[in-house]
């Protein structure tokens, strides 16, 4: 990805009637070269997918470019952005395994300029097993995105499924920041320690630009003394790392995906949008401080 000298300024944008990604009134510093973050943890219904679609739409709401690449064979990241992923249509499987080029995938999002997802189709869960006997295996997203310049992407954001295996590695090799979306719930860090162990193996032998940018807290309910025990330990042992803005429990944000849409453009007003703009806030302006 080619490297930008100078971020686009803190401008104020006129709101163009019909035009989801001109609801808002500011356009957020770009970063000043493509940030890739994989968003991971191999304990399901976390919010991972969620997490990756919604605060690429917030982003992309707000000035930036943002590529959606769903890892995950369910497929729910495409379905959430309402872009075709059944059949026999291009996918991340033909690029990781028959080594397709990525911009044969790369379909722009309905009614959001600057917000592109590469679907997944159920043949990704076949994946897993093929790309065993592949040379360079773990790499094969990393090259695929090194041969990506058909767009100018300020944002790559990978949504890996539950899982820690070739395709999360896949990801992890892929990226140089890693988002971890942590539930509020009992168990929260069941798990997290073998992602961290894995994290440290791939820094240390396929990827050693990869670092642990950011962990969201999702699915907070401040009426339970739980979440905000939870969270507070979260905060304690993981210090600047986890974000100010936590993601609150939001009927809205399950809903949207059914709808093909993510909660910033199904209820922009709802608490979860609301959530997730500023959690995308504060992503975007850490960033530009790096």
């Amino acid at each position: 990805m080619v490297s930008r000298e100078t971020s686009a300024p803190t401008t104020t944008v006129t709101p163009t009637a019909g035009d989801p990604s001109r609801r808002q009134d500011d356009v957020w510093p770009r970063p000043p070269q493509c940030r890739i973050i994989t968003v991971a943890n191999q304990k399901g219904g976390v919010g991972k997918t969620t997490t990756s679609v919604n605060l690429a739409a917030a982003l992309s709401m707000h000035g930036q470019r943002v590529l959606v690449v769903d890892l995950d064979p369910q497929g729910n990241a495409s379905t959430a952005l309402s872009v075709e992923h059944r059949g026999d249509i291009p996918d991340v499987y033909k690029v990781l395994v028959d080594d397709l080029p990525l911009k044969e995938v790369v379909k722009e999002v309905p009614g959001m300029p600057g917000l592109y997802c590469a679907p997944a189709t159920i043949d990704l869960a076949g994946a897993e097993i093929e790309l065993v006997s592949m040379v360079a295996r773990e790499s094969r997203l990393r090259k695929a995105l090194a041969a990506f310049d058909s767009l100018e992407l300020d944002y790559i954001m990978i949504d890996c499924p539950p899982s820690l295996g070739l395709l999360t590695v896949n990801a992890l090799v892929a990226a140089e920041e890693l988002l971890i979306p942590i539930q509020c719930e009992y168990y929260a860090l069941e798990g997290l320690g073998q992602l961290l162990r894995n994290v440290d193996l791939v820094r240390a032998h396929l990827n050693p630009k990869l670092t642990l940018s950011t962990i969201l807290l999702t699915m907070y309910d401040g009426r339970t003394r739980l979440a905000s025990q939870v969270a507070e330990e979260v905060r304690a042992h993981f210090g600047q790392t986890v974000l100010n803005t936590v993601i609150p429990r939001s009927v809205r944000v399950s809903e949207a995906p059914s709808y093909g849409q993510s909660v910033m453009t199904y209820d922009p007003g709802s608490s979860g949008a609301m959530a997730y703009k500023d959690a995308a806030r504060e992503i975007a302006y850490r960033g530009a401080q790096v």
